[in-house]
């Protein structure tokens, strides 16, 4: 399978089975249509059939010199023949096995805080209570927590925690106990927990920037960028603005992990579609590290990203990517989350097949200890899974998570992005299509825009080497 595009006058010709990308020129570009229209993949390297090149060349050779269309026949041979070009799909041959696979859980996402001290517009979590009521989360089901998740983990020895709320600051005390018991089970047990942490920052000060610098491997800062664009969106209660009461602390915070290990991030919405300007507007602020994320909302919501919106959003991205490549070439460059691609090596085949692992290698805990797929499946009872007291008992869903990869959906079945994107999220897959191996057709566009770009990215900063 071939895609090929042209993104800021590059050509680019990308090999979906193989992984591998081809900056070509023109004729190149052209050829490869007119042959990958013929013959999609093959099962083993071989030479061009003589009536495949004679119908490249019937198709080419009243816009390029003969000797031209030939030669670029010659360089595609040369890729087809180094397996990077025209490859079969060799990962739905571990589909079976894959299926069969032995998980264990290697992430948690404990709700610290069914809380928040900001009323955010678009908050999925309604506020910090998920649909259901405010609470904290307290040590003892905590504790229970990391017991199940070390229980639970085989023989993996890298562990996963992160703090999530509402707002997880309201409850630190805890947040400090639970990292202090993690850390008390890695020696015993040969496990190394990596914890990290949401936050508003409305309640960051010097002792809890201190203790992440110390503990936390990563933060996420929320802050949704220009001013009125972020105070429109995450209000106090009242009504008042957050801007100017976070980003001094934020900078701060930033500037102490040496602009690593963190995310500013944040969410567009329809009320800025331009949201290009918000992540110009972070570099300006002097952070490095960001990710700016399209609200997944109700179609009825007034904020909420349309079908007709979506040609401005891809011209955003394509406006963002030339800053960010100009930005880099200048030596001031920053890092976009959804522009960092590892075209070498990339994910494992399991990660390629199936993302982030929800309902099987990645759970979220409630502030009572019920477990669920993930954050965004908390408080529909129907994906409740356990609870941290009796482990999972919903065998049923686990199942139905485990069986979810791209070639159980059938969206991606044909899309270049698949091993990119992993099929993306199951919850916006539920919420907008009834079923986790559904599509959320508006993310899908936007998500195959990014990697694209990011593509692209590679390409332009490849020319300065």
């Amino acid at each position: 399978m071939i895609h090929q595009y042209i993104n800021n006058g590059y050509h680019i010709v990308l090999d979906v089975n193989s992984g591998s990308v081809h900056v070509v020129d023109p004729v190149v570009y052209d050829a490869v249509k007119a042959v990958s229209d013929q013959i999609p993949e093959l099962e083993k390297p071989m030479p061009l059939p003589a009536e495949v090149t004679a119908k490249v060349h019937e198709a080419l050779d009243a816009s390029y010199s003969e000797k031209e269309v030939a030669e670029a026949l010659e360089d595609i041979q040369q890729l087809i023949d180094a397996e990077q070009l025209l490859t079969q799909d060799i990962y739905k041959n571990f589909v079976v096995d894959f299926k069969k696979r032995k998980t264990v859980v290697k992430a948690l996402c404990l709700h610290i805080a069914h809380d928040c001290n900001l009323a955010c517009r678009y908050c999925f979590a309604d506020e910090g209570e998920y649909h259901g009521r405010r609470a904290l989360m307290s040590f003892d089901v905590g504790k229970k927590a990391l017991d199940f998740l070390v229980a639970n983990s085989g023989g993996r020895r890298n562990l996963e925690v992160d703090f999530f709320g509402g707002e997880p600051l309201l409850n630190w005390n805890v947040v400090k106990q639970l990292v202090e018991y993690g850390r008390s089970l890695e020696e015993t047990h040969n496990k190394k927990f990596r914890f990290t942490l949401t936050t508003n920052g409305v309640l960051l000060n010097d002792e809890i920037m201190e203790f992440c610098n110390r503990e936390m491997s990563n933060v996420v800062l929320s802050l949704d960028g220009r001013p009125e664009v972020n105070d429109r969106m995450r209000p106090f209660r009242g009504g008042a603005g957050s801007y100017d009461r976070i980003v001094p602390k934020f900078q701060k915070f930033a500037d102490s992990r040496d602009q690593m290990n963190y995310y500013v991030r944040g969410t567009f919405t329809r009320n800025n579609l331009d949201f290009s300007k918000d992540v110009i507007h972070y570099a300006d602020l002097g952070f490095k590290q960001m990710s700016m994320e399209p609200v997944v909302a109700e179609p009825e919501m007034d904020y909420a990203i349309r079908e007709e919106d979506i040609p401005q959003i891809l011209e955003e991205y394509d406006r963002l990517a030339v800053e960010y490549i100009k930005r880099k070439k200048e030596g001031r460059g920053f890092n976009f989350f959804h522009f960092m691609i590892d075209l070498n090596a990339g994910p494992c085949v399991a990660k390629r097949m199936a993302g982030c692992g929800s309902g099987t290698e990645y759970l979220a805990v409630t502030p009572w200890g019920d477990l669920y797929p993930c954050h965004q499946f908390v408080g529909n009872e129907k994906y409740l899974l356990g609870n941290v007291d009796d482990g999972i008992v919903n065998e049923e869903i686990r199942s139905e998570f485990k069986l979810c990869n791209v070639y159980a959906k059938e969206g991606c079945k044909d899309c270049f992005a698949r091993f990119y994107c992993s099929g993306g999220c199951s919850a916006n897959s539920y919420n907008f299509s009834g079923s986790i191996n559904g599509s959320y057709e508006i993310g899908c566009q936007m998500q195959k825009k990014r990697i694209e770009c990011a593509i692209m990215i590679k390409a332009a900063l490849a020319d300065e080497e």
